[in-house]
């Protein structure tokens, strides 16, 4: 047996209307001056009004940083620890999606560090540098259902002086406690309901096809694949059901817990695209997928068939999962070419590259080159797929 290490995440709230409970747990966590932080789209939603009022009623003071991009930079990182110094806060509150959730754990991480952020960009294994007494507690709030960055011990961040995204990791990074409520969902459009849940779909899968030994991992995939083909259309079509948006919020954490095990070129190339043309994640995520898998097939048929098998497809193996796949794209309105989208193929060799020195590129099943990976990229924007 491959020898392995293995960690399992944090402490996790789970069901509609437990964000009533977040002052208890700030108390808990030793959380009494907060500082919450979020991006603009949703601070001045009545949501987050109504979580702020119920915090500074029972524990007085209370701090705001909003201005966080959907890519978020090191820049934003530098800006949110600033405000969390200056305001003498204890402790960090992250409400919104994966940009917000990762920025916060960073704002976090680095609020008791002498190290610059890029100093534990996880490929550098620097983990020997961290003060982890200096790492401010964290309460994670998930209001999209996609990354899982509230059970997760890395946050991705773009340094904009090259431009690349960088995960920044270590195991206590992770959020002391993950609130998980499907209400707080509800309020996402069609579109980012069909994104987020896309993510989430990627990150089971990729970890699913994974090279790593992590058992419990394999499991949860699995797990979460399921709960996502049972739930995922019925958040997109009807966005006020609570118990779809529940299941999808309960999904998505199991994805970035089994992407413990690795995830794979879909993100390589993802992440790439992200730095390069600012993208949304779980959008480039879903259009890439198909043509990854496409790409590792010799490697990936087996574990294809049994989760073919496992998700009761109508087809058996490699062709029942991409059939449903594509089936589920289409259904979620998410476009078939990176085209679609606006991204030619103009930088198609710089993308390879990228795409080839992501740490993400060392798990994926087959180790593709960056002329592969360009290949890659160039079938997934003029939607090369021929799959039978």
């Amino acid at each position: 047996m491959t020898q392995s290490n293995w960690d399992y995440p944090t402490k996790v709230r789970a069901g509609i209307g437990c964000i009533k409970e977040l002052p208890d747990i700030c108390h808990k966590s030793g959380i009494r001056h907060p500082l919450l932080i979020t991006d603009s789209g949703i601070s001045g939603t009545d949501m987050v009004k109504n979580i702020l009022k119920d915090c500074q009623e029972k524990l007085g003071q209370f701090g705001l940083f909003d201005n966080v991009k959907s890519n978020p930079t090191g820049e934003n990182v530098a800006h949110g620890l600033e405000i969390y110094h200056s305001g003498l806060h204890d402790g960090v509150i992250a409400l919104g999606g994966g940009s917000v959730l990762d920025a916060a754990k960073a704002v976090a991480l680095m609020s008791g560090q002498q190290h610059p952020l890029w100093t534990f960009e996880d490929i550098k294994g620097r983990a020997d540098c961290v003060n982890v007494a200096g790492i401010a507690p964290l309460i994670a709030i998930p209001t999209t259902a996609g990354t899982g960055s509230e059970v997760g011990r890395a946050a991705v961040i773009t340094d904009s002086s090259v431009p690349v995204k960088r995960t920044i990791f270590h195991p206590a990074m992770m959020p002391r406690v993950a609130i998980l409520d499907g209400e707080l969902t509800a309020g996402m459009s069609p579109q980012l309901t069909a994104a987020t849940g896309a993510d989430a779909l990627t990150h089971c899968l990729e970890s699913w096809c994974s090279p790593v030994y992590h058992p419990m991992s394999e499991a949860v995939a699995v797990k979460g694949i399921q709960m996502i083909k049972a739930n995922l259309l019925r958040a997109f079509k009807n966005g006020q059901d609570l118990e779809a948006r529940q299941e999808m919020l309960v999904a998505s954490a199991l994805g970035a817990v089994s992407f413990q095990r690795g995830l794979g070129g879909v993100h390589a190339i993802a992440q790439s695209l992200g730095a390069l043309y600012d993208g949304h994640h779980g959008l480039l995520n879903a259009i890439i997928l198909p043509y990854v898998l496409k790409a590792n097939r010799a490697t990936i048929d087996a574990a294809m068939d049994y989760l073919a098998r496992m998700l009761e497809l109508r087809r058996p193996g490699f062709e029942g999962v991409m059939e449903w796949i594509l089936e589920l794209r289409q259904s979620l309105d998410i476009p078939h070419t990176l085209a679609e989208v606006g991204i030619d193929d103009h930088q198609a060799t710089l993308v390879g590259e990228m795409a080839f020195a992501d740490g993400c590129s060392l798990t994926n099943p087959v180790r593709h080159s960056a002329q592969d990976y360009s290949k890659i990229f160039c079938q997934a924007v003029k939607g090369e797929l021929r799959w039978l």
